[in-house]
């Protein structure tokens, strides 16, 4: 070791042993037996680092293994050196010696072994012990050939026979456990984090006949006879100041004259967008149905039975074996919770196919009352949805968009302001169901961001920027001095960034703490104005926007950012695998990209 720091030097090594002092004049037989086998003698190697030795040096150290059983009692007293009852200084050897030094050349071989045994010799072994143990065969087991990885052993002098007898005994031992580090590293290579790509993603785009511009929101709001003027003058504020533009949609069961909020007419939107989304992606992508092992789908208020994942399982003929999951209530989040859920499926389903649909149900989510906390939901959600193909099959990389980095998950439900602030209940007027938005709405998904950055942080930014966090960190609280918190420069780490398009008070938060562009906020900006807020499916609307703009390039960093109840804060993290052409593209914005962006005004 200290070679390693001292180049071009030579060292010399001494050993010996003195006898002259430390022969015992007593009668302890344990002590006795020092005098009767140490002897007289030493010897003085000389070690050298420099290069221009190699040619007069005999050998050349490869490995060094030393082995330190004393934190064991038993192995710390077998060779003491106390006086006895004469007061006769001696080393007394217990009678645990053998068994201890039988012990301790066990576990230096057990590191020694992988280090010098041909790989031929180990898989022998573990050959061997598959027939042996599976296969019920008697055969004996299979001992290392040491002599395949050395032509001469110079073993420590002392009782050799003994020693050896004790070694070979515990041999088995030693090769048992050289065998399970072999099985563990293949288990480990077998079951190591699988990739996961993104093969291509859909989003629904309804029809024309569908859309809702701001004065039939607010035509069909006054014909429901429901409203209060003061109200209706609440939802018009909201509505020009919300950030959604002219083209957004809304279910026609809402549209018609009057509006005809039932289980049918839910269904009937929720296969419309399912559907709608799966048709596109299963298209473009050429997988075939029966092929998907795992489906899941997330919507937060509707939830009929059978439910939302059965309904796909019987429109397709999914296998019996699919495994599906049909996440509910988890708000406009949900999104990420769903491409978690099945990332982690994927790592112990292998050769596998991830179905994920993400969408909302507004028919039967409208809320038909007075309470302004609950009216701003209707102002800003709007019908929409995705379903997005993942896979763990290696030969899915040249064909697939982009692979998920990272997922983390933020969950701030312990906290009652953070629980409360998103809450579906009955107003206290007509008792009409409804999801009220809390004033602390705001602060809290500040605070979720901010735990869910302080995860992320690390595993994204180079680390220029967290050690000039750091040092700044160490300026205020210690040195006492007033500066500003450093915040991170996100945009080292990613050059995409999709923000869940939940109204536009939270993209200027969001914009104003990361010091993020006009540009990269635009396709949050724009898919809330193009599309309105579609919950957990806005994510995807984004990234197909800079899709259409042809702002991919191979190599490139997307972060994902979805806030919903709970509250609840989740990150993704793709790296983009090609380079994607907008010419060859078919989604929402193809037809329209051109027009994009938009001046959108501000309040």
């Amino acid at each position: 070791m200290l070679y390693q720091m001292n180049p071009n030097t030579n060292a010399p090594a001494v050993s010996s042993k003195n006898r002259t002092l430390n022969w015992f004049y007593g009668n302890n037989r344990s002590v006795f037996v020092s005098n009767c086998t140490f002897r007289m003698g030493g010897a003085a190697v000389l070690l050298s680092n420099r290069p221009s030795d190699r040619c007069r040096s005999k050998y050349q150290l490869i490995h060094t293994v030393r082995t330190h059983k004393g934190v064991d009692e038993r192995s710390n007293g077998c060779v003491f050196r106390e006086e006895e009852e004469k007061e006769e200084v001696g080393v007394a050897l217990s009678k645990d010696v053998m068994a201890v030094a039988g012990e301790a050349p066990l576990t230096n071989i057990r590191t020694h072994e992988p280090l010098v045994l041909p790989m031929s010799e180990e898989l022998l072994f573990f050959a061997t012990l598959v027939v042996r143990k599976i296969f019920k065969m008697k055969i004996k087991p299979y001992i290392p050939n040491f002599k395949l990885a050395f032509e001469h052993f110079c073993v420590q002098s002392c009782d050799l026979v003994q020693l050896w007898d004790r070694l070979k005994f515990n041999l088995v031992t030693v090769t048992l456990c050289s065998a399970l580090v072999v099985f563990l590293g293949t288990l480990n290579f077998m079951t190591r984090p699988r990739n996961v790509y993104l093969v291509d993603f859909s989003c629904y785009k309804p029809k024309p006949d569908v859309m809702c511009p701001e004065e039939l929101f607010m035509e069909r709001s006054k014909q429901a006879g429901i409203f209060t003027e003061e109200n209706l003058a609440f939802q018009k504020k909201i509505l020009e100041r919300s950030g959604l533009g002219q083209k957004t949609y809304l279910p026609e069961s809402l549209l018609s004259v009057p509006a005809e909020p039932s289980m049918a007419k839910a269904r009937k939107e929720a296969e419309m967008v399912m559907f709608g989304a799966i048709d596109e992606l299963l298209a473009k992508t050429g997988v075939k149905a029966k092929d998907i092992g795992i489906l899941v789908v997330n919507c937060s208020l509707f939830n009929p039975t059978p439910s939302l994942s059965s309904m796909i399982v019987n429109h397709y003929k999914l296998g019996e074996n699919v495994m599906t999951y049909n996440l509910g209530g988890m708000g406009c989040s949900a999104g990420l919770i769903s491409i978690d859920l099945a990332k982690q499926l994927l790592q112990v389903n292998p050769n596998s196919y991830a179905l994920v649909v993400s969408t909302e149900n507004i028919t039967l989510n409208w809320y038909f009352g007075n309470n302004r906390s609950m009216l701003v939901s209707n102002c800003i959600f709007r019908m929409g949805g995705a379903a997005v193909l993942l896979s763990n099959r290696s030969s899915d990389q040249r064909c697939s968009k982009y692979q998920l980095i990272h997922t983390v998950r933020t969950h701030k439900g312990a906290d009652e302001t953070s629980y409360g602030c998103v809450f579906q209940e009955e107003d206290v007027d007509k008792k009409d169901v409804g999801v009220a938005l809390s004033k602390d709405l705001m602060a809290v998904a500040g605070e979720a961001l901010k735990t869910n950055i302080t995860t992320l942080a690390p595993l994204v930014l180079p680390m220029s920027e967290q050690l000039q966090f750091f040092v700044t960190l160490v300026a205020r609280k210690t040195l006492k001095m007033k500066i500003k918190p450093y915040m991170p420069d996100f945009k080292l780490a990613f050059e995409h960034f999709c923000i869940h398009a939940g109204g536009r008070a939270v993209l200027d938060e969001i914009e104003k703490n990361l010091e993020l562009s006009q540009w990269h906020m635009e396709p949050s900006r724009m898919t809330l104005y193009r599309f309105g807020n579609t919950s957990s499916s806005s994510l995807w609307y984004e990234l197909a926007y800079s899709e259409a703009k042809g702002r991919i390039k191979k190599g490139d960093k997307a972060w994902q950012i979805a806030f919903g109840s709970g509250f609840k804060c989740n990150s993704a993290v793709w790296r983009a695998l090609r380079t994607i052409n907008p010419a060859k593209e078919k989604n929402p914005w193809m037809d329209e990209i051109h027009e994009f962006p938009v001046e959108v005004p501000k309040f």
